[in-house]
């Protein structure tokens, strides 16, 4: 067996290119031929990965070694950027220590950027943040792609209007030149032209507008369904998200991806995208124009465009990471303005209305400063640009105001260039602008790729085995840490037994709650594995799977809406007759027939309009309803008077009747009807048996009973 990842800094803290390699027996840590450390770990000897700031140190530590960490053995140090590398080699060694087993280093949060030092987001080869602009522009193609048509349509629609605003300079230059000279006013029926003339110019205008009336409707159709389209995208991911990844990002930040970003982007593509072609035409068809009136005019003109080109392309550079600012400091404010909204009742129980007013208040003011700052720096660059790009028109007075006092150059053919000058610099001005909507898309589309791109931790594979749950869950020698370097369970080994009820007990982060949630298959296990009827979980179709489980949560969530809506939410398809035996069945009837509107009550955000008991027992319902195989009770009556917690209780023991039962409680007496207790330990399952096996046992168990009856006491008393 070899495992060998890298490590990037030496004993004096200087970054290096490292080797960390463990060949079976010995671990050495080396820099080019230069050994840095050597060891043999011994039975019963541990890897730790240490974190400190902006660093770590990997320690090989003795059994029984002191809390001091004084008998540590230090094996290299690394920055944070290579955490993970490190993290995977001590979990691989670490199980080959203990069980003499051989595993793999999963490699997938091991990439990343050279230029920036920041992990690949999941599923991506590239950092979004240092990429190519084409990978970007690609992929925004990508997304306009199906409306490629459509914007070709819209796009012949806006060439036709701004065809027919191309004829007006024309129009108006023969209109000067043959009407309005001392020799053309002397000839004989020129009311009759000048009014011909206006006619024309009346009705290539309504034509303009006409042309235009429908592109915008077209344009309208158009961004409608990209934008709903691109949200249901972006939202169908984050839907599809692991629960570690949704618990690395705030809701506001989620949020702000599925409506703000998806808009900046529809945005730019139908307002940008289709103009881009009537842009460049008539770039090209007025640039022709003025070369045959004028060579040497339209020569002065185009003289600052290559300045401007290049100012434009080193702004652009430079802003969009001003814009990334902006956005985080937006993202900041969005979730800060959630969790005060969600958690209202908390702020005004506390009184912290005032400190929670100044928290708000302290975000959005830098939000506005970076805002400020973006704008004033837009609005000093943009002016100057401005005025390069027109400063031809200065040259185009002088040069030719003299060509017509020369009689090289009529007065209508120095009005037509002049007009065709402004339509030569509607392109340019639109492009002068672009630096700045481009670092707007730029970071939006960076925001929406990190959720589109993103793999889950759990997948599916290719071909997912049924998932029957009518059998024994075995786990075998499972290992998880939400950090691959801190495991929070070790080697658990358990058989339960079909329609069998586990109580799970231990102090606090003892790993009762990661437990479920690997039964639950939120996580998968890092090593081992769980099975139900000899079939591996992780082989089975998420939703086929975790169709077949029900939960009862400590912290139960209601959405807004009904109670009847609510307790539906496990089976959309069930009848009213089967919602009602569910509330039945959970004790939850009788108070629901006496609420306002009986099942249709809306129970207000999150259920705020109900007591906690009463939405403890929507949530049995919902769990009846669905009728599980296997059933989860994380703290099901936590925290409830004494009778309502005996109703629940009684809905309780219904519910997890014939069914396979995994039950969290801090409060033991609860779980005194459960088949067995598993008493978790830092990690590991220290004890297993019955109420009364443990007791007698006089371990962990009885410790914790004696203890809770002793605080019982002193309550009472």
């Amino acid at each position: 067996m070899q495992v060998k990842v890298s490590f990037d800094l030496d004993r004096s803290g200087e970054l290096c290119n490292g080797t960390l390699l463990f060949d079976g027996e010995k671990i050495t840590a080396s820099v080019g031929e230069n050994l840095i450390s050597s060891c043999v770990p011994g039975d019963g000897d541990e890897l730790v990965v240490r974190t400190y700031s902006g660093c770590g140190m990997l320690e090989v530590v003795p059994e029984n070694a002191s809390a001091d960490m004084a008998e540590s053995i230090p094996v290299c140090r690394f920055s944070m950027s290579k955490v993970s590398e490190v993290g995977e080699f001590t979990k691989v060694v670490n199980h080959k220590l203990r069980t003499g087993e051989e595993s793999e280093i999963s490699t997938k949060d091991f990439r990343v950027c050279p230029k920036c030092g920041r992990h690949y987001a999941k599923g991506l080869d590239v950092c979004l943040f240092c990429v190519e602009k084409s990978f970007l522009a690609k992929r925004l193609l990508k997304i306009a792609k199906p409306y490629a048509g459509q914007f070709l349509f819209a796009s012949l629609l806006v060439l036709c209007a701004t065809g027919f605003g191309v004829m007006l300079p024309i129009i108006n230059s023969r209109l000067v030149d043959n009407c309005l000279t001392p020799e053309a006013v002397k000839q004989e029926g020129i009311i009759n032209t000048i009014i011909r003339y206006i006619v024309i110019l009346g009705a290539t205008q309504i034509m303009g507008q006409i042309f235009k009336m429908f592109s915008q409707r077209r344009a309208n159709r158009i961004s409608t369904s990209l934008s709903n389209n691109l949200r249901r995208e972006v939202y169908d991911h984050v839907q599809r998200l692991s629960v570690s990844s949704m618990s690395g990002k705030t809701a506001g930040d989620l949020m702000k991806r599925v409506s703000r970003d998806t808009e900046t982007v529809k945005n730019f593509i139908t307002e940008h995208g289709m103009y881009a072609l009537e842009k460049l035409v008539m770039f090209i068809v007025v640039f022709i124009i003025l070369v045959n009136i004028s060579p040497l005019l339209t020569v002065l003109v185009v003289l600052p465009i290559p300045f401007v080109a290049y100012t434009m392309r080193k702004f652009w550079a430079f802003i969009h990471i001003r814009f990334e600012k902006q956005w985080r400091r937006e993202s900041r404010a969005n979730s800060i303005l959630h969790d005060i909204v969600r958690g209202i009742r908390v702020v005004k129980s506390f009184g912290s209305e005032d400190r929670e007013i100044e928290k708000f208040a302290s975000v959005s003011r830098q939000l506005a400063d970076i805002s400020v700052s973006n704008e004033h720096l837009w609005a000093t660059t943009f002016p100057f640009l401005f005025f390069f790009t027109g400063i031809g028109e200065f040259f185009v007075i002088y040069v030719g105001g003299r060509a017509v006092l020369a009689g090289t150059m009529t007065i209508g053919q120095l009005l037509e260039f002049s007009l065709f000058l402004g339509y030569l610099y509607q392109p340019l001005m639109w492009m002068s602008g672009l630096p700045r909507r481009l670092g707007e898309v730029q970071t939006s589309l960076i925001k929406i790729f990190e959720i589109t791109d993103e793999t889950s931790d759990v997948e599916d594979r290719e071909n997912p085995v049924p998932a029957d749950l009518d059998g024994d869950i075995v786990f075998k020698d499972v290992q998880f840490g939400y950090k691959s370097y801190e495991p929070v369970l070790r080697d658990v080994n358990l058989t339960v037994k079909r329609g069998e009820m586990i109580g799970l007990v231990g102090h606090s982060g003892a790993g009762k709650s990661t437990l479920i949630n690997l039964v639950m298959r939120l996580y998968d296990t890092d090593i081992g594995s769980i099975t139900i009827n000899g079939n591996d979980i992780k082989d089975m179709a998420q939703g086929d799977y975790r169709e077949k489980i029900g939960v009862v949560f400590q912290e139960t969530f209601l959405f807004t809406g009904t109670v009847y809506a609510n307790i539906s939410y496990a089976r959309p398809d069930a009848t009213p007759g089967e919602v009602i035996a569910a509330a039945k069945a959970a004790n939850a009837h009788e108070f629901i027939m006496k609420l306002p509107d009986g099942y249709n009550t809306i129970v207000g955000e999150n259920g705020y309009n109900l007591s906690g008991g009463e939405r403890q027992r929507v949530s049995i319902a919902r769990a009846v309803l669905r009728n599980p195989e296997i059933l989860i009770l994380d703290e099901a009556t936590s925290a409830l008077d004494p009778e309502t917690e005996s109703l629940i209780q009684d809905a309780l023991a219904r519910l997890v009747k014939g069914r396979t039962t995994f039950a969290i409680a801090h409060r033991l007496s609860t779980l005194r009807n459960a088949d067995r207790l598993v008493v978790i330990e830092k990690g590991r399952i220290a004890e297993i048996g019955s109420h009364r096996e443990l007791l007698m046992k006089n371990g962990i168990y009885a410790k914790l009973v004696m203890a809770q009856r002793s605080t019982a006491k002193l309550t009472k008393n």
